[in-house]
């Protein structure tokens, strides 16, 4: 098949989860023998024109000079190369600022759509925004040949809001194996000896409600809150939390070996997110071996089971923090490092990606429109 990859900023990733997803399956189609293009930025950091056998096709990019908007134009640019290509599928990763130019994708392309999560409940937007979001949302639902969840959350979702069945196929992550406890120096922290967040400083990932928790708890544990807090919601989270000197923002960090290894020998790893469809860092926890003190939600649920410890105010967190220990939960680490390995893994996830692009590809109306 003739496969084309829309919605990212390009291959090798350099940004998030949708490129590296992007990164490792164009690289296994190619694998499969098929023919494959990714679309990048124009000033993406990678300016070949092929990557370990995928057809890298850069496209003007004015996110640099605009904002947010400019990713509609290298949308709108990318659809239009589209045209040209003669693609059997075009797999479009997200909606947010594609959606609107459906009616430019190319007739005779089957078209399949990762739904991404739900961005309108994001409230980092204003609320015209969020109204965009929607609108962009139901466009692509409606005008996609075949949609993919990534949480059994969407899929539900989709299913009560547009009436449109959806393949669940979740997010991947690496087995961690390699340990290493002399790190925790560099942090001046002990193993299972602290307790650890990390998320964008957004309301939705409730990073108050668990600090909350920690400030109404008489223990002094410390715990590491990781990610970029050079915001207006950063800075009201450090000044609400200024007098808790347990409470520690470490800001983003981006070394993995650093991030697995922290994971790994904390106590307790709180997971707040309650918007989305399977997160990236979720599953990076589980495979590290982390004990994961989820936001009671159905997405984390549909990835955790029972494996998790669940919480949706700060009193259960404080309750938690004061009765639960990771030595004691082995099994359930052990559970959720299993689903890594059996369920979450890429190699499994590109299988039943190209599975639902054969099937899609052989049933499509839009097959026979081609011959």
């Amino acid at each position: 098949m003739k496969i084309a990859i829309l919605g990212t900023r390009g291959v090798p990733n350099y940004y998030g989860g949708f490129e590296q997803f992007a990164e490792f399956f164009s690289v296994y189609l190619v694998e499969q023998g098929h023919e494959v293009y990714c679309y990048n930025s124009h000033d993406h950091p990678f300016q070949e024109k092929s990557f370990h056998g995928v057809n890298i096709i850069h496209q003007y990019d004015p996110e640099h000079k605009m904002g947010t908007f400019g990713q509609f134009i290298y949308d709108y640019n990318c659809i239009m190369d589209s045209r040209k290509r003669d693609f059997d599928i075009i797999l479009q990763l997200g909606y947010t600022s594609n959606s609107i130019w459906y009616f430019l994708l190319p007739k005779k392309s089957i078209i399949i759509t990762n739904m991404d999560g739900l961005e309108w409940k994001r409230t980092k937007y204003s609320k015209p925004v969020q109204q965009f979001l929607r609108f962009a949302e139901r466009l692509a639902a409606n005008s996609s040949d075949f949609l993919v969840s990534d949480s059994l959350g969407i899929q539900k979702f989709l299913k009560q809001k547009y009436k449109k069945e959806s393949t669940y196929i979740a997010y991947g992550a690496y087995p961690f194996t390699n340990p290493d406890e002399t790190i925790l120096k560099e942090y001046g922290l002990e193993k299972e000896q602290y307790n650890m967040i990390m998320a964008r400083f957004e309301p939705e990932n409730n990073l108050d409600m668990v600090l909350e928790g920690v400030a109404l708890n008489e223990d002094k544990t410390p715990i590491l809150v990781i990610g970029k807090h050079q915001t207006k919601y950063g800075a009201y989270l450090k000044n609400k939390f200024k007098s808790h000197t347990n409470i520690k923002f470490i800001g983003g960090l981006y070394n993995l070996e650093h991030l697995n290894n922290l994971r790994y020998f904390s106590n307790l790893y709180f997971h707040g997110h309650s918007v989305g469809g399977t997160n990236p860092s979720l599953l990076e926890a589980m495979a590290s071996k982390a004990l994961v003190i989820a936001h009671h939600n159905d997405f984390n649920k549909g990835i955790l089971k029972e494996n998790s410890h669940y919480f949706s105010t700060a009193k259960e967190v404080k309750n938690i923090l004061n009765t639960i220990k990771k030595n004691d939960n082995l099994q359930l680490v052990q559970n959720n490092f299993d689903a890594i390995v059996n369920e979450f893994n890429w190699e499994k996830i590109n299988g039943e990606y190209l599975q639902l692009f054969e099937e899609c590809f052989a049933k499509s109306d839009k097959r026979k429109q081609r011959k």
